[in-house]
């Protein structure tokens, strides 16, 4: 950047991004119904890191009061978790008061610190007797989901004004089903296809349930639904074939263009569908389909970043179990690399996904609702009074992410705010504590005691002044 872009709008709001999985803990207390990663826990612990499993979460269940007020002394003015539908509804599909009363006070808590609660639906967390009947491939299933978020704009419509009905929805396709990273383990191309074609049908009925909800007065008129993805802004060599280039298309039309359309236009997109049934793979389309896609159109988009895509041709068609192959990685010589995490850092990326949108999606108001840098043994360095000192690493990520955010302001991208990935360190997924993502410490060898890390000082100082400095 020639120019440095260091004054963010006066309007543009900055918070924190965590989830109900990652953080409540709690698993066996308040009528919570056992999930996919309680059942991944119990069939292996060793699969954890240091064996930690799903029950940890970072004790924000019972801390949930001081979790706010610490976002608060951040300068953080909203922050996005999620419901679990494992502890909302009981196994019968029916409100479980003891969860719904819980979240009741988790969301009043947050305001009364100063925070608005941003409630997300679904974030990788499947009810393990929802997914025993099929999960996303069963219709059954997929209309579940659409009473239970019902149930939530029922129960919470007159408290909560920004909602989101996923978080994510490409990655458990691909980690569950296509890539074999989590329970249950599958290499199944044609089933990561079919579990996203149902996860985009869940999501369309959901914003319906939401409009009508709406209509009837039950959630409240200034109410707006999203839907937040990670999308990964797609690269390839310098001098692209059209294999290359073809590579390119069918990535960003899996990862980022499937759900861009399906919340701008209620539809999918063509070519992409094109050309999976010409590589032989079949959505499980049924008649009246168009029409409920059509009704996945949303009010505003968050933007999760973390890393850019870099692919190429793919020296082959197919992957040691047959799955058809549209793209392989390319290692971009000049790449700098989070080693913890084995992601790229670009920021840049940000800016190019905000010109995308200016182009693509003129219309369509987004924030940036994760950003983050996860790190192993992030304790290891302390000062004399025990903090720990992350600011040469995390200080400089999210500078120079929040400057390329500025500069696309500038040039006229819609971006709203940021939302911090694990401002407070929590559980995350198989990998547990293994890389820490906080401005807040979280002990696990003393009852999740917090405290603030050496960056904590300076993001508030961002958040209050809007300079990034």
């Amino acid at each position: 950047m020639s120019v440095v872009h260091d004054k963010l709008p006066d309007d543009f709001f900055f918070g924190a991004a965590l989830s109900g999985p990652q953080t409540e803990g709690m698993w066996q207390r308040m009528g919570k119904l056992e999930n996919l990663w309680d059942t991944w826990s119990n069939l292996d612990l060793g699969a954890f890191h240091n064996r930690v499993g799903s029950y940890a979460g970072n004790d924000m269940g019972t801390r949930f009061a001081e979790d706010w007020q610490t976002f608060a002394s951040l300068g953080f003015t909203s922050a996005r978790t999620s419901i679990q539908w494992s502890r909302l509804l009981d196994a019968d599909g029916k409100l479980n008061p003891e969860g719904a009363e819980f979240y009741h006070r988790l969301f009043a808590a947050a305001r009364e610190a100063g925070v608005e609660p941003f409630v997300n639906l679904y974030h990788f967390d499947m009810p393990a007797y929802l997914f025993r009947r099929g999960g996303w491939e069963s219709r059954e299933v997929v209309e579940a989901y659409a009473h239970y978020a019902a149930t939530a704009f029922a129960e919470f419509g007159q408290e909560i004004e920004h909602w989101f009905t996923f978080n994510e929805p490409i990655v458990e396709p691909e980690q569950r089903y296509e890539h074999g990273n989590w329970y249950p383990f599958l290499h199944d191309y044609q089933r990561a296809r079919s579990v996203q074609y149902g996860i985009s049908l869940a999501h369309s009925l959901a914003v319906n349930a939401f409009r009508e909800a709406q209509a009837a007065g039950v959630v409240r008129p200034d109410a707006r639904i999203g839907l937040i993805n990670c999308f990964t802004p797609p690269y390839t060599r310098e001098n692209p074939s059209d294999a290359d280039l073809e590579a390119v298309r069918m990535t960003d039309g899996i990862c980022n263009r499937w759900w861009l359309d399906l919340v701008t236009c209620g539809t999918l997109p063509t070519d992409v569908i094109e050309t999976l049934t010409e590589r032989g793979i079949e959505l499980p389309t049924r008649p009246w389909d168009e029409q409920i896609l059509a009704q996945g159109k949303v009010d505003w988009l968050g933007f999760n970043y973390y890393h850019p895509a870099r692919v190429q041709a793919p020296a082959s068609d197919v992957d040691e179990y047959g799955q058809p192959v549209f793209a392989q990685e390319y290692t971009w010589p000049d790449a700098v690399m989070n080693e913890s995490r084995g992601w790229e850092i670009y920021p840049q990326g940000i800016y190019d996904f905000a010109m995308t949108m200016a182009r693509d999606y003129p219309d369509l108001e987004w924030f940036v609702s994760e950003n983050g840098i996860g790190i192993e043994e992030d304790r290891a360095e302390r000062d004399e009074q025990g903090r720990i000192c992350d600011a040469t690493y995390r200080v400089p990520f999210v500078r120079d992410h929040l400057r390329w955010i500025a500069r696309a302001i500038d040039e006229g991208a819609k971006c709203r705010g940021y939302h911090y990935w694990g401002a407070i360190d929590c559980w995350s997924w198989n990998n547990a504590y293994k890389n820490r993502y906080g401005f807040v410490e979280v002990d696990l060898a003393h009852d999740y005691v917090r405290r603030p890390k050496e960056s904590a000082a300076w993001i508030a100082e961002v958040a209050r002044t809007h300079r990034i400095s």
